[in-house]
């Protein structure tokens, strides 16, 4: 094997269009095709890219079968086609990476799990929080001990807009903090919790009996790719929330609250653990650091909770874009034939899970669901 690898990208919508940066930009890797059904679309990026003319630019996924040397896909997509094409691309022999979440189905992530290990090849999800470098050294710094005993942990995701019209905010948000909680702690959650309110869409109505080829209009997240016929974690008797409050239990009863929420103008993205000797925090609105740690604890004098050790330490992070961090990742693993760890096809079937369990409490009103309960 050479120390280039051939890629083609699928989907050049708001976040694709960064995934053709990266590989234009990265030494080992060669863009060798990219796939988009909007034709317009194919032709500002030519332009804007001044892509060569060995570049093939179709909007039939079958062509990438001509590409002579290809090895990998990178799939940027909605998640509702990311089973076919995914499917297609291991099937036909390729390394895939692709969006978060790798399905809306657990069954179908799992399924695309095991092919991939048959065809022995790599299928990574990109979770880009879990290369962040704060996340990084977070974790580094919770699996040290120096928070002491964890306690509990608490997140706050919000925003004003965008407004998803497809998926509601627990499935548009939440895989982020869970991520970054189930690394930190090195463990996923055995029980989830969520209540939601819903206020702008009291329907989903409107998004089903919209034609698939208005989809950029409906989503400018999201490319122009059609949505495949699959499981959808929408409840048309319900809506759409807009609000969502998530608890999640882990093994060792350790527990995290995630707040969640696109029609707050006041926009944070902040996650916390809390230990009996200091708290972690991950503040990406930080005008001072990302990642910080406040110490403090308690000493008892004569049944007076008295606080000590109180002090203020940022945690330094090396400075690196996270997703040229992914596209660092999954080319080193092609290139030395060496398992995804981090950020595997497994990993974001367990979020996917825990998803897919967090819907069903919501659905229920806030009812308890055991993750053991659903698989």
């Amino acid at each position: 094997m050479t120390n280039q690898i051939k890629i083609a990208i699928v989907g050049v919508g708001r976040w694709g269009i960064h995934w053709l940066r990266n590989i234009l930009e990265h030494p080992q890797t060669q863009l060798a095709a990219v796939v988009e059904p909007d034709r317009e679309r194919l032709a500002t990026v030519q332009k804007q890219y001044n892509l060569d003319e060995s570049v093939l630019l179709t909007a039939h996924l079958q062509q990438l079968k001509e590409v002579d040397e290809l090895e990998a896909v990178i799939v940027a997509t909605p998640a509702t086609t990311h089973y076919k094409l995914i499917s297609d691309a291991l099937s036909w022999g390729y390394h895939v990476l692709a969006e978060k979440p790798l399905t809306l189905d657990p069954k179908e992530c799992e399924e695309l799990c095991q092919l991939a290990q048959t065809s022995h090849r790599l299928l990574m999800v990109d979770h880009t929080y879990l290369f962040h470098p704060a996340v990084e050294s977070g974790r580094n710094v919770v699996s040290s001990g120096k928070l002491g005993d964890l306690r509990y942990g608490y997140a706050t995701r919000t925003h004003l807009g965008p407004v998803r019209q497809d998926v509601d905010a627990l499935w548009d948000l939440a895989i982020h903090d869970i991520a970054i909680f189930n690394h930190w702690l090195g463990q996923s959650p055995v029980q989830v919790q969520a209540t939601g309110s819903v206020w702008l869409q009291t329907t989903s109505t409107q998004i089903e009996n919209t034609p698939v080829t208005d989809t950029r209009t409906i989503n400018q997240n999201i490319s122009a790719f059609p949505p495949l016929q699959s499981s959808s974690p929408k409840n048309p008797n319900q809506g759409l929330s807009d609000l969502v409050w998530l608890k999640l239990i882990y093994p060792d009863n350790f527990q995290a609250h995630i707040h969640l929420c696109w029609l707050n103008p006041d926009k944070q993205r902040r996650l916390a653990i809390v230990g009996s000797r200091g708290n972690l925090i991950f503040d990406e609105m930080s005008q001072d650091s990302p990642l910080s740690f406040l110490g403090g604890e308690f000493e008892v004098r004569e049944n007076q909770f008295i606080p000590i050790n109180q002090s203020r330490e940022v945690i330094p992070i090396e400075t690196a874009e996270p997703l040229r961090r992914v596209c660092d990742r999954f080319v080193h693993c092609i290139l030395h034939n060496t398992p995804i760890t981090v950020s595997s096809g497994w990993v974001g079937t367990e979020l996917v899970k825990i998803l897919t369990a967090l819907t069903t409490s919501l659905h229920q009103g806030g009812k308890s669901t055991f993750l053991d309960e659903n698989w």
